[in-house]
């Protein structure tokens, strides 16, 4: 089986991916698998991390305002599936799966046109721009939520509720020993917070400026956070005044299965995949949704959880050091309440995911297909 993976522009899409490669990998081991991004995306490290070959292509995203980057973009958008067709050539999968982004309009466009099967993961509950587009063309659509079918109402075949595709160490770590390979003790408690794989300001100041006041009232209290690449630096000539060795300040977590694992309460964004390892690793959580992305989705997805008990909703624009620093005092003084949002948050995983979604691979690989594309 030989399976071309695309998605990136955020962790939010490229992780996904590299779940369905691990998928793959466990069930078809002799399967080839590669990737296709764009040169400069963040899923070339990590997804050469995993040893997965990369092919690439230029494209960029459309900006929400007016810009001359729209032009670049418009340009690309039209000329990079004729690009992506030489990669067909080259690798003739069987398949093209992506998982959304910007990154996944050529390939993906370029493989229906050529009638290679294809695939498109949608984890938000409110599908981008690409998937939008892309919906009518594919042979398959796996969703993550039931709702976003009604916002994708021309697919070729009926889109399928698979959830969302997760790396296997989500579900095969476990506290104890994620607690151990961190060298915590039993009575620490982790705070683990993130703002997104590209980090957020408004995430990174309210954490580390309360913390001048946590861990004066939260003896036991151990910080990790991880603030993003482009922020470590403005992040680390700041945090030195705090001058506490419990504070662990991390440009990203490449090892987010073990960090999340072993914490006690986790302070993150809202997107779709996030609350997918809340949920499965059950875990305490405060969500502050970013209020920078299309149609305000992370508010939806962090609201659906915050109605049903299932995690604490603080919105960025409620977000200070002071309000940070209440929830997180109560949170730690209250075992009760961090137990309760565990269980609720238990609620929302859908742990048989990888199976559904190799399931519809298989179903997928088995479409009829036209030949290979001509050359140019």
């Amino acid at each position: 089986m030989r399976i071309l993976l695309t998605g990136g522009g955020t962790a939010g899409h490229i992780h996904p991916a590299i779940a369905i490669a691990e998928i793959l990998r466990a069930n078809d081991p002799h399967s080839e698998i590669a990737f296709v991004g764009t040169p400069d995306g963040m899923e070339n490290r990590l997804v050469g991390d995993c040893g997965y070959p990369m092919y690439h292509v230029r494209v960029c995203g459309f900006s929400r305002s007016l810009s001359l980057r729209n032009i670049k973009a418009l340009y690309l958008a039209l000329t990079s599936p004729h690009a992506a067709k030489r990669i067909l050539r080259e690798f003739a999968p069987d398949a093209v799966i992506g998982t959304g982004g910007y990154v996944s309009w050529p390939i993906l466009a370029a493989a229906a046109k050529c009638g290679i099967p294809t695939a498109l993961h949608e984890s938000n509950a409110l599908p981008g721009l690409t998937t939008r587009r892309l919906a009518p063309h594919m042979d398959a659509i796996w969703l993550n939520f039931r709702e976003t079918a009604a916002a994708l109402p021309h697919c070729k075949n009926p889109p399928v509720y698979t959830g969302n595709p997760l790396r296997s160490a989500f579900s095969t770590v476990s506290r104890a020993s994620a607690r151990r390979a961190l060298h915590l003790n039993e009575q620490d408690l982790l705070l683990l917070s993130f703002g997104g794989s590209l980090g957020a300001d408004a995430i990174n100041r309210a954490c580390l400026t309360a913390d001048r006041f946590l861990f004066r009232k939260v003896p036991q209290l151990r910080h990790v956070h991880a603030c993003g690449r482009s922020h470590y630096d403005s992040c680390r000539a700041f945090a030195p005044e705090l001058q506490n060795p419990r504070l662990s300040l991390l440009p990203f977590i490449d090892q987010m299965p073990l960090y999340m694992s072993a914490a006690d309460i986790i302070i993150s964004r809202a997107g779709a995949m996030t609350i997918s390892e809340l949920a499965l690793c059950g875990k305490c959580a405060i969500l502050i949704p970013s209020p920078h992305v299309a149609d305000n989705h992370q508010l939806k997805n962090a609201s659906v959880l915050a109605d049903a008990g299932a995690a604490i909703l603080l919105q960025e624009s409620q977000l200070s050091p002071e309000s940070l620093s209440e929830i997180i005092l109560h949170l730690a003084d209250s075992p009760q309440h961090r137990t309760a949002l565990e269980n609720t948050i238990r609620r929302f995983a859908k742990p048989d995911a990888n199976r559904s979604v190799w399931q519809e691979i298989r179903k997928l690989v088995s479409t009829p297909s036209h030949p290979s594309p001509a050359k140019d």
